[in-house]
């Protein structure tokens, strides 16, 4: 009964308290003057708006939108299931293709969702955290800045590593991850950068620490790496990180500040060492095959002449076991042509001639002048 009457009154005085044209308002008019909210038309004075009647005006305008006034059990189930749907329907969440949802309950992890639409209990019971899962991060180890560039800050803590043989060696690296698991990564561990940072300088010391300095230096750098990406992975999954290791390289490995020229100068002597090796081999390449050829060819030559004598002998020795078996047959006669043999190659290059008395009756002398003058000429030609 009391909203009607109010209601009647209200309509009566019009919204502002006035009546229908008499009074200070004159009309409808809110600021009870003639126009002027501060005053009058003649220049009399005015009142401002009253506050509670405004409030009350308000509260009027919201009982006529809720059937039986606010008052009612009615009117106020009605506002709860609004705010309570509002509040129901905020629990709708979108994971991007690029992320993972993490639904937590009262703070506490429960499950990791996949890209797409989901649904979880809105705020403040449920939240969601949707890290970057492809994202890839990398971290840099024994210094800061690009590697070799103008800003570039060496740090020798992290670098410098003791080898299999007792050497230093200053290894500059870096670590590319990237998160596997959204739950185990916001979860398991307090500082994943710091964590998986540390795990590689274990790594990386474990593995080179069993590998000789000039190994490091050269030809096993990057299966150095290879291995310590391995077991910096396993590492990882040991802490149950939700992280997985991409990549670790080394920049560069070289020896300390401190040794640098002495060991450039170990360098370069084993150079020149290679080099003269690289030198003497080749000239034992080129040497050895051609003494070998000649040795080789000595030897043929030699087993030939071998064949020629021993052929020889045994020609030799068969004719003179015919000649003695003929001469034992008859000695008088063998011997008789021996003697004759003997005498014509011994007679056969002597100058002189011999003759018998009786052939010598009848002998024209004879004087061979082209004889002596072959003889003569070659001594006419030499020195006097």
């Amino acid at each position: 009964m009391e909203n009607m009457e109010h209601d009647m009154a209200y309509k009566q005085q019009g919204p502002w308290g006035g009546g229908s044209g008499g009074g200070g308002g004159g009309g409808n008019n809110p600021w009870g003057s003639g126009g002027n909210p501060w005053g009058g038309r003649s220049g009399g004075g005015g009142t401002p708006p009253d506050l509670e009647d405004l409030i009350r005006r308000s509260q009027d305008r919201v009982r006529r939108l809720i059937p039986g006034g606010m008052g009612t059990g009615r009117g106020f189930l009605m506002i709860a299931a609004i705010v309570l749907g509002l509040w129901g329907i905020s629990g709708f969440y979108r994971v991007q293709p690029d992320e993972q949802g993490v639904e937590l309950l009262f703070g506490k992890y429960v499950k990791t969702t996949q890209p797409g639409l989901n649904y979880w209990f809105p705020t403040p019971i449920g939240e969601v955290i949707k890290p970057k899962v492809t994202q890839t991060n990398q971290i840099t180890v024994g210094f800061r800045g690009a590697p070799g560039g103008q800003n570039s800050r060496d740090v020798p803590q992290e670098s410098l590593m003791l080898t299999g043989d007792e050497n230093i060696v200053d290894v500059k690296y870096t670590v590319q991850w990237r998160i596997r698991d959204a739950g185990e990564y916001l979860f398991n561990i307090r500082d994943p950068e710091a964590t998986v940072k540390i795990a590689s300088e274990s790594a990386l010391r474990e593995i080179i620490g069993r590998t000789t300095l000039q190994a490091i230096l050269t030809r096993e750098r990057e299966s150095v790496a290879q291995t310590a990406e391995e077991l910096l992975q396993s590492i990882i999954d040991g802490y149950k990180a939700g992280v997985t290791v991409l990549d670790l390289q080394i920049q560069a490995a070289e020896p300390p500040k401190e040794v640098r020229d002495a060991f450039d100068d170990v360098q370069r002597a084993n150079q020149d060492r290679e080099r003269l090796i690289n030198e003497a081999n080749a000239y034992r390449n080129d040497i050895v095959p051609r003494a070998k050829g000649d040795a080789a060819r000595m030897v043929q030559n030699g087993q030939a002449q071998k064949e020629r004598l021993v052929k020889e002998a045994e020609g030799q020795a068969a004719r003179f076991t015919a000649f003695y078996n003929t001469y034992a047959l008859n000695k008088d006669i063998t011997a008789r042509r021996m003697y004759l043999e003997t005498m014509q190659e011994v007679l056969g290059r002597a100058d002189k001639i011999i003759m018998d008395q009786k052939g010598g009756n009848g002998v024209v002398p004879y004087l061979p002048l082209p004889e002596i003058q072959k003889r003569t000429t070659p001594a006419a030609g030499a020195p006097q």
